[in-house]
Parts: C-alpha cells; sequence; structure tokens
C-alpha cells in the first residue's frame, strides 16, 4: 500500500468508527464531533472507558493493536451495562461490529464508575495473560527477542544451540511492515505448520533511532535476503514472496560495511586493500589437511575440539539387521568387494554397537578439518601429526552457485571479487558487465522495474548508464567459512534487512552430550556475546542475586506479618 492508499484507509476507519459509537459519546456526557477526530477520538475514548489514555499509543503499533483492538471493544460496551459472555464473544467476533447495534438498537445506560475489577477468576486470568501477552510483545518486537543458533555457520564463535538474546534497540528497532499476525511467533504458528501472518496490507518501512552503527566484524541477526526466492542458485528465481520482517533469521558476522571494497584471496578477507582483523572472541574456522603417516586418529580430532569430520569404518560382512541398528548413525554406506565401508559423523558409531559386530574403524593419512587458529596450534603442539596445511579452492574452480552467479565473475568460496559493498546516496556506472552485481538490489530490495535489451539497461523506463542507491548494503559471513552459507552465495544484505544486535547466551544446550546435566554447557551460561577479553559465565552471580532476593522477600513478609 502506498501513502494515498494508507490515508484513504486511515479515514475509512474513522468513519466507522464515528458512525458506530457517536452516540455512546453523547450519553457519556461529550459531545458528538468528538468521535470524529482522529487520536483525539481514542483519548476520548479511554476517559469514556476509564482506561489510562496511554492506551491510545498501543492501537497504532502493529500487531499490538490486533490485541489491544478487541480489549478496548469489549471494555467499551462494558462501560454501557454489557457485561454478559454472550455480547462480549458477539462483539469479538464481529469484529466490533455489534458496537453499531448497542449505539441504535439498544437503551443506553453509561455506567460513569465501573468496578474495572474482573467479577470472575476466569476473567482475571484472561486479563492478565492478554496484558502478559502485549507487554511481552512490546519487549519482542522493540527491545529484545530471544533466537537460537540452529546451525554450525558461526562455530567455534557460537555454537549450536546457544541461546541468545538479541537487541533490538542497538541498531534501532526495525517497526513490523506486516500489520495482521500473531504474536510471539515468527513466519510459522506451530504445531499448525500454517503462516501466522497475512500479507496485506504491508506498512512501509520505518526503524526507530539507533543507538550505534553497525560495525565491521559485529555478529548481526538479518532477515534472510535469499528468502525472496525458492532456489536463489538458480537462474529462474522463482518467487516466494514472503514479507521482509517474515523471512527467515540468520546469524552471521558483518564482516563489510556500507562503502567498503571487500575481496577474499585464499580464504582471508581483505577490505580496502588490507587484511581484516578479526575481534579477539572470534574463532574463525577455515580447511585444513592434516597428514600423519600412521593415520590421524579421531580421538585425537574430537579430544582438541573437532567437531565436523568424517569417520569411516570397514565391514567385512554385514546382514540387513544389523544394518539397521547401524543407520541412525550413518550418513552414507558403500559395498565393493574389498568389504562395506561405513561412514558417520564425528559421533561415530557408538561402542555397545561396533564391537559385538566387529566394525574397524579406517585411522585415514589425510583428514580434511575445519580449524580455528586455536585449534591449530594445539594440534601442532601435540606432536601426534606429520603436517598441517591450508586448503583452499583453486581459482580454476568457479560454480555458478557463487554470488553473482554469473560467468563474468570467475569467483568461488577462498578467491573472491574485489567488490564494492553499496552505500546509500552513492551513485556507480551500470553496464551490461557490472549489472549481476546489481541486479537483484535493483529488481529485489529497492523495487525498480529492470529491462536489458542488448546492451542498453531501461531502469522503470527510462534508459540509463548509472544507478544511486537508495540504502545501505552489508556482507555477512560466518566464522566457519567451509560450513557457511552467506553472502558468497546470495549477496548484499540491505538495511531494511537488520533485525539486531546478539548481546547474551541465557542458556546452551548440546544436544549431543549424553546425559541431561552434561547438555547444558555451564561455562557458556549466561555469557556476552562480544567483549575484548575471554567470555565471563555470570551465572553464578545471577544465583546469588536470586537467593538474596528471596532472603530478602521472605523476612519483608515476615515483618509485615508481625506489624
Amino acid at each position: 500500500m502506498n501513502s494515498t492508499s494508507w490515508l484513504v484507509f486511515i479515514l475509512l476507519v474513522q468513519i466507522i468508527h464515528f458512525l458506530g459509537t457517536w452516540k455512546l459519546y453523547v450519553k457519556a456526557g461529550r459531545k458528538a464531533w468528538e468521535a470524529a477526530i482522529p487520536v483525539y477520538n481514542g483519548i476520548v475514548l479511554m476517559q469514556i472507558i476509564n482506561r489510562p489514555k496511554w492506551w491510545v499509543l498501543l492501537l497504532f503499533i502493529p500487531i499490538i493493536n490486533l490485541l489491544m483492538f478487541p480489549i478496548v471493544w469489549v471494555e467499551t460496551i462494558r462501560s454501557f451495562g454489557r457485561n454478559n459472555m454472550k455480547e462480549t464473544w458477539l462483539t469479538i467476533l464481529s469484529l466490533g461490529f455489534y458496537i453499531y447495534y448497542i449505539n441504535y438498537a439498544t437503551e443506553l445506560n453509561y455506567i460513569e464508575d465501573r468496578d474495572l475489577k474482573p467479577r470472575t477468576n476466569l476473567g482475571e486470568w484472561t486479563s492478565s495473560i492478554l496484558f502478559a501477552i502485549v507487554a511481552a510483545t512490546l519487549v519482542h518486537t522493540y527491545v529484545m527477542q530471544p533466537y537460537v543458533i540452529p546451525t554450525p555457520s558461526l562455530e567455534k564463535t557460537l555454537l549450536v544451540g546457544d541461546f541468545l538474546l538479541v537487541s533490538k534497540f542497538h541498531y534501532g528497532a526495525r517497526a513490523p511492515m506486516t500489520t495482521v499476525a500473531a504474536p510471539m511467533v515468527h513466519d510459522t504458528i506451530p504445531v499448525l505448520k500454517s503462516p501466522s501472518y497475512i500479507k496485506k496490507p504491508q506498512l512501509p518501512y520505518f526503524r526507530l533511532p539507533k543507538i550505534q552503527d553497525i560495525k565491521r566484524n559485529d555478529i548481526v541477526v538479518f532477515s534472510w535476503p535469499a528468502d525472496t526466492v525458492r532456489f536463489f542458485r538458480d537462474q529462474s528465481n522463482i518467487r516466494v514472496d514472503k514479507p521482509i520482517d517474515k523471512r527467515s533469521n540468520y546469524v552471521k558476522r558483518c564482516v563489510g560495511i556500507p562503502g567498503d571494497s571487500l575481496s577474499i584471496i585464499d580464504g582471508d578477507i581483505y577490505i580496502n586493500g588490507k587484511l581484516s582483523k578479526m575481534p579477539f572472541r572470534s574463532k574463525i574456522q577455515e580447511p585444513y589437511k592434516i597428514y600423519n603417516q600412521k593415520g590421524v586418529s579421531s580421538k585425537l580430532l574430537l579430544e582438541y575440539g573437532v567437531s565436523e569430520f568424517i569417520r569411516t569404518y570397514k565391514a567385512t560382512n554385514i546382514n540387513q539387521t544389523q544394518y539397521e541398528a547401524l543407520k541412525p548413525y550413518l550418513i552414507d554406506a558403500r559395498a565393493s568387494d574389498k568389504g562395506t565401508f561405513l561412514y558417520s559423523k564425528s559421533e561415530g558409531i557408538p561402542p555397545g554397537i561396533l564391537r559385538p559386530n566387529d566394525y574397524v574403524e579406517i585411522k585415514e593419512r589425510e583428514r580434511h578439518v575445519s580449524l580455528s587458529p586455536q585449534m591449530r596450534e594445539a594440534i601442532e603442539k601435540s606432536g601426534q601429526i606429520d603436517s598441517i596445511v591450508k586448503h583452499t579452492v583453486d581459482k580454476s574452480i568457479t560454480p555458478i552457485s557463487i554470488f553473482p552467479h554469473s560467468k563474468d565473475y570467475p569467483f568461488n568460496q577462498d578467491q573472491y571479487g574485489s567488490i564494492y559493498i553499496p552505500q546509500a546516496g552513492k551513485t556507480v556506472a551500470l553496464n551490461t558487465k557490472v549489472l549481476p552485481l546489481y541486479k537483484r538490489i535493483i529488481e529485489e530490495y529497492e523495487y525498480n522495474h529492470l529491462e536489458v535489451n542488448g546492451l542498453e539497461i531501461k531502469i522503470n523506463g527510462r534508459v540509463v548508464s548509472s544507478y544511486t542507491f537508495k540504502q545501505d548494503y552489508y556482507w555477512m559471513m560466518g566464522d566457519n567459512r567451509t560450513n557457511s552459507e552467506d553472502s558468497r552465495y546470495w549477496g548484499y544484505v540491505p538495511a531494511d534487512h537488520i533485525v539486531g544486535k546478539p548481546v547474551f547466551i541465557w542458556m546452551s544446550w548440546d544436544s549431543n552430550a549424553k546425559g541431561l546435566l552434561n547438555k547444558i554447557r555451564t561455562e557458556r551460561v549466561f555469557t556476552t556475546v562480544h567483549g575484548n577479553d575471554e567470555p565471563q559465565s555470570y551465572f553464578k552471580y545471577f544465583l546469588l542475586f536470586l537467593a538474596a532476593y528471596f532472603v530478602f522477600d521472605h523476612f519483608r513478609k515476615k515483618k509485615k506479618a508481625k506489624a
């Protein structure tokens, strides 16, 4: 909806409100015209129903207003003596239009000093739950949002199973653009597995004032731009058409900010021609080949924190029953004249299944693994390997899956660029050679009509040789470089896709650990995400604070009882 459409819509709402309530205003001792003035009519209505004037603000906040409108409708009819359950449900199910019936077809009796306390326990519970949802939705949308790390793209900096609190206010909270949606869920209603929103109408993009800019190498949560297409690696670009604020949330490190020139050489990131220096807490994992003449032990890799590698077992004889027992632990199985080879993730096959069936793990001489600098140094010092060599993809390999998906840009995940990261207000020369870099920006993110006829480029029907960007863009990458589907595959992240800044890990759950207590990574609970020193858990201080509060509360209640 454009601005004109929204003005017409707001005017229509005001007319509907006036026609349905003006007699109620008069019966409450107000003037009929007061029901017709936008915003002011809401303030007056709050006075009529004996509710705080600031409730009017909640009626203009997307998603929150979906909860508040039914509350205000019910409060309105109850201010005129309509307290029974039947009329309450008629008001809600008719989307407030039952008020028209009360306004025109009933004897109005305004109760000026009505009791605002619910008359039943059920009513009290309902009221408490509704306002708890309103408060939680406000916090969730504009202050702090919980988020869980679902993939290993930031290992070992952030781990799968880390539960984060994401600040909305650091980069400025993005107001909801989707006007009709279920509160406290993202794009899908749990259990029902159905969309949690209606696509239209959409509000224009708006962001509250920020307290800081996105800094280079900040960890950022954002709406995944590739959700605009079903297969972002496919040139056909089949649209999914999800609203921006309902696209999947991703978390990556912002390695390039607007105005930067970025390139990747042998897996290392260069910004404006200089090697990018990562923050102290970052644990960048890069691909390495580990070699040992006697074989590289899986036990050694696990001991030094390597968690993503393939283990190979050989079985001379295996029947269907044995295979079914093994199946949950396998990622592949291949039979040959030399025997059956079984492949599992780093967790391997449990000893209880391994020993009785005489499956032997093969200690391969060369293993391909992802290592952080700290892990590499520790393994080298162990004296149990012969060599560790960084392994990067050769320049000659240029997969079409790499952005901008063009033969004119022979990039790969380790040899990339140089490219310019667009900045709002900056202009670039535009021709068919550079167009693949900015095509999605022009069409998908800045909503222009693009036509290409030979060497001629038209934007919105006009032949152009340059383009000026309307918003900032960012380049996001995972710390686990070999296992991160990031900007190298789908390009720039627009400013209107930014969600927030992860600031705190309140829980960390290792689903692969054995035993309930071992599944909680206690050393990560209540730790900060950013910082220039080693992460420190504040969980014990939280427990001490909690204990002190309960002791204080006990003595306070005891003192109050004596008084």
